[in-house]
């Protein structure tokens, strides 16, 4: 009997409605632009919907889903410390639009490697950044809903030499061109409520800080250089939830450059939005960024 994850989130985080939620998705990727595509991979957001759906659209609209028959997601554990990355014990993930079928070969194959712990189904239920990202992708695939997989890995925290291993075994995966690596991740919680206050007050009002701290990051990610990204982080503390996922993914890149054909990767950031705008020291946000990977 195939072990289910349920769509944990829907009916809060997102509708559970399929229709409803299909009808938004539809929304949000038609007012984006196609213009950094098709993606080998994307930066996309994972808080509700009402405050980032609009931004996640911008990755999505990147994806080519004739091409696409397999799509690995990583996401940032919240919940669970975890020293390595783990994988889903599950054969299926539900969506309020289809159910997404598990690629149990890869799993298998990510296993054998001794690097992968397992996830139960309580810790991958509660955890909302791989979810966040399958409402998306079912609906940017439908018309291929029988011809892909899916590969969730749920991300610890990882030290650059861990990311830089576990970026060298997905390597291969994103040699291959049907291959889709979605990562998960918000950038800067900002507030008390989240113990990160940084403000550089030449830059104006709060909001335009974060947006300025966001905007150095985002450029560093652009370069494709793990260390750089790592300094930056050391060096400023910003509360990228996804940081370890994006390094990964870094390093992945890194160990590809060799073996791409002289083709040249471009990662290009194409939306950033804010949960609200921040004025004073009681004030907290969540910001938000979407990007995508091509070969040219």
């Amino acid at each position: 009997m195939a072990l289910i994850r349920r769509a944990s989130h829907a009916g809060s985080w997102y509708s559970d409605n399929g229709l409803e939620l299909s009808k938004q998705l539809e929304g949000w990727l038609s007012a984006a632009d196609l213009s950094h595509g098709p993606a080998r991979a994307i930066i996309s957001p994972h808080a509700g919907y009402s405050y980032c759906g609009a931004c996640a659209g911008f990755a999505y609209r990147q994806i080519s889903p004739v091409v696409v028959r397999r799509i690995f997601i990583l996401g940032p554990s919240h919940h669970v410390r975890l020293p390595g990355c783990a994988l889903s014990s599950t054969s299926i993930y539900r969506t309020p639009l289809y159910d997404l079928l598990i690629d149990q070969q890869v799993r298998r194959e990510l296993e054998e490697t001794g690097h992968f712990e397992c996830m139960d189904l309580n810790t991958d239920e509660e955890e909302h950044s791989i979810e966040m990202q399958l409402p998306f992708i079912a609906k940017v695939m439908e018309g291929f809903k029988d011809s892909f997989t899916i590969i969730p890995i749920l991300v610890g925290s990882l030290s650059p030499e861990r990311e830089a291993l576990y970026g060298r075994l997905l390597a291969p995966y994103m040699a291959d061109p049907q291959t889709l690596f979605v990562i998960s991740s918000d950038f800067c919680h900002w507030g008390q409520r989240f113990r990160y206050t940084y403000y550089d007050r030449s830059c104006g009002p709060i909001h335009r800080s974060i947006q300025n701290l966001d905007k150095m990051g985002m450029d560093i990610i652009e370069t494709l250089n793990p260390l750089m990204f790592t300094e930056y982080l050391k060096k400023y503390g910003n509360t990228i939830c996804g940081r370890h996922p994006i390094g990964v993914l870094l390093q992945a890149i890194h160990s590809l450059k060799g073996n791409t054909n002289g083709q040249r990767m471009n990662l290009k950031f194409l939306k950033y939005a804010q949960s609200s705008q921040c004025n004073n020291m009681n004030d907290s946000s969540v910001s938000y960024a979407s990007a995508s990977l091509v070969l040219e």
